[in-house]
């Protein structure tokens, strides 16, 4: 993708913030650009998942590539 143009939301915003929070005694403030680098990130893991599949000629994303 080219850059300046910006990626789909993969995230429920709302609710990312609030695990990102935290809770109790250990509470955080998320930065507006938080959840883009997050997203981001998901981009990588779902475009690794995809390689590690196709690497093992499978056409099934399963949970193990995803977490490899």
């Amino acid at each position: 993708m080219a850059k300046g143009k910006s990626k789909d939301m993969l995230l429920v915003g709302s609710k990312t913030k609030e695990a990102l929070k935290g809770s109790g005694k250990n509470t955080f403030n998320v930065s507006s650009d938080a959840l883009e680098g997050l997203n981001d990130y998901v981009y990588w893991l779902v475009a690794q998942a995809q390689a590690r599949c196709a690497a093992n000629g499978r056409k099934t994303i399963r949970r193990h590539d995803i977490l490899a």
